[in-house]
């Protein structure tokens, strides 16, 4: 429904009334906000924690219906299904509006959750995880966006921080759960768990959230891409699963590799030329034409890169080079969490002085000099210094990652703002998928070259493989102290080698920020009225418009949002 403005208030003479700017008819207008931020947050910790909770899960899971040689595909099934439909999902809320998606995101979550734990062996319970994630790529894109429309550019680091904290919140506690509930339970409940939350955040956003679309989308008939749709998810799903499991079920050069590249080449041509085609691209041609975007999706393509370093490397050093154990482990990986969202939060203070790329080429400048001082940690050394040093990445990551979200959704509008937001998060995860099997290959070629190296007296009876090797080490008594000490040092060389690869990604990114993305971002505005232009402002193909008074960047989103706010709060409360 579509307010009524309110009759303008005669102001004081010595002060001349500001023409008033009518509500933006493109933004959201929740019943109750605070309830849509709870739904947003309760179905940020459903996607959290799905991605998580299962490892520690796995002996008894294999235990129970065998498939130990394709279990792994429990967490790659789940990842290749987020991954390729992040950018269908962007376009289809976009097209039909948040809620439709948002909704039938918890609904295929849900199912896929109750068959995984009806599952009845190691084939049903993975495709019931695909299907899961295939509800996971809806919530992950839709919540992202829908958070940019609830609220102005102003007020966008508070709500991204509470996203923030669910997201390491639940990734930290994920493991935990997962074993306690796998142990003291049954597996299953790793699953059932996840009903009653789906539930009340699905009764929350069906009674609290009120979005109202643009006139000219009531107006015109949606079309759907459906051939673009099918062949991205092709390309997306070869391309990922010969990432995923290339070095690992197949060697890279072996015909299985080639075949999944090939075919995925094959399908990118085909992309190409139905989006060229289509009236409503999934992924449009502006997505890469505007600096903007196009300059953030390489950035945080490369950040997903040297985010594997922590998330997968440091708890083996933890363990197998430090002697921690998981749940030690874990809170030395835990305090990168921990300031993260702090610094996300207070990122605002930051680029409101400097402007977003300066913000954000701080942060990435400081994630590339703390991951260099991680090679000069001594050996073995004190957990409390790769804890400092994730601390401070946490924190530097902060103040580069938020700014640049807030910054290309700030730069489009609501017909835009879901394709533009889809495909930062495809890109940030195929540079996730990228970086596991790049540093994987580094990490064995290291630690390969360590044990061919090994002394001859030592050298008979060393494992072959890192998770080997942390197994080996686990096992008191398994290895002399000689031979122990030798691969702890091999350990130590290997996730030396992947974070100096980690700081080489976080330069990249730097490199593309500074020579690629605009030194002030575009500003998505709103014609004046007095030029007759009621609804939202900017052309599709520039990305939108800067602020009338000449300024462009985050001043002018504060000016601009503070007078619609006014506006639009005083028709709230007399229409």
């Amino acid at each position: 429904m579509r307010a009524t403005p309110a009759p303008a208030v005669p102001p004081a003479p010595a002060v001349p009334m500001a023409p008033a700017v009518p509500p933006d008819p493109a933004a959201p207008l929740p019943a109750k906000r605070g309830r849509v931020v709870a739904a947003l947050m309760l179905c940020m910790a459903l996607a959290a924690l799905d991605s998580t909770i299962i490892a520690t899960a796995v002996p008894q899971i294999v235990g129970d219906l065998g498939g130990f040689a394709v279990f792994s595909w429990l967490f790659s099934g789940y990842l290749l299904a987020v991954t390729v439909t992040l950018p269908v999902y962007g376009k289809l809320s976009d097209t039909f509006g948040r809620k439709p998606i948002l909704v039938a995101g918890v609904i295929i979550f849900l199912v896929g959750s109750l068959l995984c734990a009806a599952a009845w062996n190691m084939a049903s319970l993975i495709a019931f995880r695909v299907l899961q994630g295939l509800g996971g790529g809806a919530l992950q894109g839709t919540i992202q966006t829908v958070a940019a429309d609830l609220y102005p550019m102003k007020e966008r680091p508070k709500i991204q921080a509470k996203l923030s904290t669910v997201w390491a919140t639940s990734s930290v506690a994920g493991p935990a759960l997962g074993g306690l509930l796998a142990a003291y339970a049954d597996w299953r409940w790793i699953f059932l768990v996840n009903l009653p939350v789906g539930a009340l955040a699905l009764w929350l956003v069906v009674r609290h959230f009120r979005e109202s679309l643009p006139a000219r989308d009531r107006t015109r008939r949606p079309r759907v891409d459906w051939p673009g749709a099918l062949t991205i998810f092709a390309c997306g799903g070869l391309l990922l699963t010969a990432l995923v499991q290339g070095g690992v079920a197949w060697p890279w050069l072996s015909a299985p590799s080639l075949l999944f590249f090939a075919g995925s080449a094959v399908c990118a041509a085909a992309t190409v030329v139905i989006e060229r085609r289509a009236a409503e691209p999934i992924i449009p041609g502006w997505v890469w034409r505007r600096r903007t975007i196009s300059a953030v999706n390489l950035a945080l393509g490369a950040v997903g890169l040297l985010m594997v370093a922590p998330t997968v490397f440091l708890p083996t050093y933890a363990q197998a080079v430090l002697g921690l154990g998981p749940i030690a482990a874990g809170f030395v990986l835990s305090t990168m969490t921990l300031s993260w969202p702090v610094s996300a939060a207070l990122s605002s203070h930051v680029y409101n002085r400097v402007g977003i790329r300066a913000c954000s080429m701080i942060g990435i400048g400081t994630a590339t000099l703390v991951l260099l001082a991680f090679p000069l940690l001594p050996y073995p050394g004190a957990a409390w210094q790769p804890a400092l040093i994730m601390f401070a990445l946490g924190a530097a990551l902060g103040l580069f990652q938020l700014p640049l979200i807030i910054g290309v959704q700030s730069s489009v509008g609501f017909e835009e703002r879901g394709t533009a937001t889809a495909s930062i998060l495809f890109c940030r995860q195929v540079g996730q998928s990228v970086g596991a099997a790049l540093f994987g290959a580094v990490a064995n070629a290291t630690l390969n070259g360590r044990l061919e190296a090994a002394p001859p007296d030592i050298r008979p009876g060393l494992p072959g493989d890192l998770d080997s090797v942390s197994h080996a080490l686990a096992r008191a008594g398994a290895l002399t102290d000689r031979a122990a000490d030798y691969l702890r040092r091999a350990v130590d060389a290997t996730v030396e080698h992947v974070y100096i690869g980690a700081a080489v990604a976080a330069g990249l990114s730097f490199l593309v920020l500074l020579l690629l993305a605009p030194r002030r971002f575009p500003v998505h505005g709103e014609p004046a009225p007095a030029e007759g232009a009621a609804g939202t402002g900017g052309t599709a193909g520039t990305g939108g418009t800067a602020d009338p008074s000449g300024t462009t960047g985050t001043d002018a989103a504060v000016k601009e949002t503070a007078v619609k706010e006014s506006a639009a709060e005083s028709a709230r409360r007399n229409g």
